[in-house]
């Protein structure tokens, strides 16, 4: 049996990149699952490839940014899976601008995606589990950003942080209920992205490196079984956290 054996999950923006390897991980250790994503081609693919291995998943079209649309999406979810056990929020868009160029509609944007889409899926998933009596799990996809500061990136970063508090204010609320609450903080994961966006030379991806003592950026699989490890029973005493799966970026700059 799987660490997550029977375990009712839904996992917001699962079609690609980190998302993808926690729904497929998530799978693979027992849990139902359902996951959404605003593309929809990229999730019905998933969704077939997770079918034709036998795992039980289904995909929905949804877009993060609409928080209506995100309250249907939880709805949707406890109403496919009979309940909800697990809750992963992993939305995330960065818009890169200056100061100076930003507009009200990528502030806004991005706070909907990466911040209110959380909250309003944690709060529909906490009613639930409170209501049906479920000790369940909240995950929140934070970033080292949450922390350290990319000055063109001031609405994502903003966004992480943000989600920091809002991870720990949930923990307190909802930990008399045996609900837990926690966040994964990655630095620079080897998603399709990051190779395009980040990784774009040589010197690049050698300024990244720079500031990670490990020598390497993360797999999407390492942040995955962090996934799996705060859904499960082994973190059963952890809830109010953000661990940090970074190469050792947040200490080197704590100290230089």
């Amino acid at each position: 049996m799987g660490q997550l054996e029977g375990r009712r999950a839904l996992v917001v923006a699962g079609a690609a990149g980190i998302g993808r390897a926690c729904v497929e991980r998530f799978c693979a250790e027992g849990a139902r699952v359902v996951f959404s994503d605003i593309d929809d081609a990229g999730g019905r693919r998933l969704e077939a490839d997770l079918r034709a291995a036998g795992r039980a998943a289904w995909f929905v079209r949804s877009d993060a940014g609409a928080a209506d649309a995100v309250r249907a999406l939880v709805a949707q979810a406890i109403d496919t899976l009979g309940g909800l056990d697990l809750l992963l929020n992993n939305a995330g868009i960065a818009v890169s601008k200056d100061l100076l160029d930003l507009t009200d509609e990528d502030f806004d944007r991005t706070i909907d995606v990466n911040l209110k889409a959380a909250f309003v899926a944690s709060q529909a998933a906490a009613r639930h589990m409170l209501a049906t009596g479920t000790r369940g799990s909240i995950i929140s996809m934070s970033s080292v950003n949450a922390v350290l500061n990319i000055p063109n990136l001031l609405t994502y970063n903003i966004s992480k942080g943000g989600l920091n508090q809002l991870t720990r204010n949930l923990a307190i609320r909802l930990a008399p209920h045996g609900i837990r609450v926690n966040a994964i903080g990655p630095g620079t994961i080897l998603t399709d992205l990051v190779r395009k966006t980040i990784y774009t030379s040589e010197a690049a991806k050698a300024a990244v490196m720079s500031r990670t003592p490990m020598g390497r950026a993360g797999e999407v699989d390492e942040i995955a079984a962090i996934a799996v490890f705060l859904a499960s029973d082994a973190s059963s005493y952890v809830t109010g956290q953000v661990i940090y799966a970074d190469g050792g970026r947040l200490p080197l700059n704590y100290t230089v």
